[in-house]
């Protein structure tokens, strides 16, 4: 099986439904922010402190091209990853299919309000709010299948699923 990146915005679920995906079709699960912080022994907010959104754009592309070539996995990216052109080409390359996990702002901001995120502690609701709507274009231009990440992850689990005839 060729890998099933998962995409979206920051608390849209993909850790979550990604460990729940995994394990139903028993396969790997990496939540490629956890890869990062292992690799690189910092944790994320570090490694923006010390390197900048830059520096961390640099890893992460690293490790999607790493990650690209696994095969039978299910990888939760970062929020920002497919935003950048270079990271959808890599993760493309091997005709891994990625899945965009779209979920209402809301939804999302009740998830990571409280939470340690770069972007969300330089961020108010507001700009958090245009961040999305930006990135909302790039997961569907690069997204192969989107599901609804409203709800319960047994339903977004079968959800995909069914979108991939599995």
């Amino acid at each position: 099986m060729n890998n099933l990146i998962l995409c979206g915005f920051m608390g849209c679920g993909k850790s979550a439904v990604g460990r729940a995906l995994a394990k139903k079709l028993q396969v790997t699960f990496i939540d490629m922010d956890h890869y990062i912080e292992h690799k690189s022994a910092l944790s994320i907010p570090v490694i923006f402190d010390r390197l900048g959104e830059g520096g961390f754009r640099d890893i992460e592309h690293q490790v999607c091209r790493e990650l690209s070539g696994l095969r039978d996995c299910v990888i939760a990216t970062g929020g920002g990853a497919m935003n950048y052109n270079r990271n959808v080409q890599a993760l493309k390359e091997r005709n891994n299919t990625i899945i965009f996990l779209n979920c209402p702002f809301m939804v999302c901001f009740e998830r990571i309000k409280h939470s340690a995120r770069p972007l969300v502690a330089r961020n108010s609701k507001e700009q958090l709010l245009q961040i999305y709507r930006e990135r909302m274009k790039n997961y569907r231009s690069c997204c192969d299948i989107e599901v609804d990440s409203s709800g319960d992850i047994s339903q977004i689990v079968q959800r995909i699923t069914g979108k991939l005839h599995l």
